[in-house]
């Protein structure tokens, strides 16, 4: 798809060269997703099991997936347009059904989930086949993802007719059907294979909407971690120095993501020979990164609540696995912006896992406590690199 592709339809967004800005329109769409991050981790705290968290990645996945389609729709498409505002009006509806049916989505909801769901995914990609003129470059792009929707609808739905194993058998295969279906060009007999280097984004778009995503789910811990203080009869000590261990938490989570690697990853998809690859990667790669915070603020919202309580496996997985799924998507991510490992990364997942046998010795707020305090030394080690980076880059440019 040539880089004028948007030219001559009155649905797509105008490409200038210059930074497309994100809508007032898909702001408000991603306060649906408020609410499903903060179902997915109230849900996951009821049910720290290996099936509880087996149902909860499933989930978590629908809900990205349902969001991340929509994003790329609305870089290829003008949200401010009636037509495609309409479109994101009229999702959210679905969204807020799939989302208040999380709780009971493997129970009695499924079908209220899978349908919600479908309605999302099939929806919105049948509606832009049909705006989308048949020699438009974008079209049979679309018509391959369509196709791969319906496909994966069929195990939703089938699913939901279904319980227990096979529902998640099912379901699991759907969400792999959208997950990994981008990674081949959405490729179906027939139909062919679209290209990444045929995606034309607006890259700077993209990566902004991936950041928005992410202080979604920061939000959430902190609202967690507030909602469980507010529930508090008495504030003891232990109670407020668990809510400044998990707000230490959430900042350093925020400074490793934010404060390194946010402006640069701009540039980099913006920059890119195959923006359509590397957006797709930062999709990808945002899927773990979220769901590390997610993670987290389960084990934010046990620290509140139970700061002397001594772990179970199921809390000591929780506390260190957070962290650890966060450090580990922020290293690929920070691989993926500046094509270099970051080290403070993997020794920070290091000293996590040497936290494992430690935990059982002790209780909920000192394990909270030394997760934090790892994050907190993996950003003093980030800053000093970041630090020593930009000065050299400074250095480089007076030189010049």
């Amino acid at each position: 798809m040539s880089a004028n592709s948007s030219a001559g339809h009155p649905l797509l967004r105008h490409r200038d060269g210059h930074h497309a800005r994100v809508t007032f329109e898909e702001l408000l769409f991603d306060l649906v997703y408020v609410f499903a991050v903060t179902q997915l981790s109230h849900g996951l705290l009821h049910h720290l099991t290996l099936l509880g968290v087996v149902e909860t990645l499933i989930m978590w996945f629908a809900v990205w997936l349902g969001w991340q389609y929509t994003c790329w729709v609305t870089n290829w498409f003008n949200p401010e347009m009636p037509r495609v505002r309409g479109l994101i009006f009229a999702i959210m509806f679905p969204a807020l059904l799939m989302s208040a049916s999380i709780p009971e989505a493997f129970g009695d909801r499924g079908l209220v989930f899978a349908l919600a769901y479908v309605l999302i995914q099939v929806g919105r990609t049948a509606y832009i086949v049909l705006h989308l003129p048949s020699e438009h470059p974008l079209a049979p792009n679309f018509r391959r993802m369509l196709g791969w929707m319906v496909i994966a609808a069929a195990f939703w739905l089938t699913g939901a007719f279904l319980e227990g194993p096979w529902r998640i058998g099912l379901w699991l295969v759907a969400v792999l059907c959208e997950y990994v279906s981008p990674m081949f060009g959405f490729a179906l007999p027939g139909l062919g294979r679209s290209r990444t280097s045929d995606w034309t984004i607006e890259g700077a778009h993209l990566a902004e909407r991936c950041q928005l995503f992410v202080i979604v789910a920061l939000g959430e811990t902190l609202l967690a971690s507030g909602a469980v203080l507010a529930e508090t009869a008495h504030w003891g000590i232990p109670v407020l120095l668990g809510l400044l261990t998990t707000l230490l938490g959430t900042l350093a989570m925020w400074w490793l993501y934010f404060g390194t690697a946010s402006k640069d990853a701009i540039h980099r998809v913006t920059v890119s020979g195959d923006p359509g690859r590397t957006g797709a990667n930062f999709h990808y790669i945002h899927a773990i990164l979220v769901a590390g915070i997610i993670a987290t603020a389960v084990g934010n919202d046990l620290v509140m609540a139970h700061p002397d309580q001594h772990l179970t496996t199921a809390y000591v997985v929780t506390l260190v696995l957070g962290p650890m799924i966060f450090l580990f998507a922020s290293l690929l991510y920070k691989r993926e912006v500046y094509q270099v490992i970051a080290k403070s990364h993997l020794a920070g997942m290091v000293l996590l896992l040497a936290l494992v046998p430690l935990a059982y010795a002790t209780d909920l707020l000192m394990v909270g406590t030394l997760t934090t305090l790892v994050l907190l030394i993996v950003c003093f080690v980030e800053w000093r690199v970041v630090r020593r980076f930009r000065a050299k880059q400074a250095g480089a440019v007076i030189e010049h």
